[in-house]
């Protein structure tokens, strides 16, 4: 499955354990990410800073369903399910 573009759910749903350029802690679940920007894409799609477990996010339909908000519910679902 290629991604939806201008979707973003995996970039506000899950959080991100990781260092973010400007968000030195990660992100929390369920906060947009700084780097998605207003047509929902990723501003460090390509880019080495970009983090690695973003880069190995890979869209697949029973995790991103039939559209961005149910993508939104699925993974949000995952991150309640999988979190210490």
């Amino acid at each position: 499955m290629k991604c939806r573009e201008g979707c973003g759910a995996c970039c506000i749903a899950p959080s991100i354990s990781s260092p973010i350029p400007g968000m030195p802690q990660g992100k929390p679940a369920g906060e947009r990410c700084l780097h998605l920007n207003v047509e929902n894409l990723c501003a460090l799609f390509g880019k080495p800073e970009r983090p690695q477990v973003c880069g190995g996010f890979k869209a697949e339909a029973d995790i991103c369903g039939n559209d961005r908000d149910e993508a939104i519910r699925i993974i949000g679902w995952l991150e309640q399910m999988t979190a210490a």
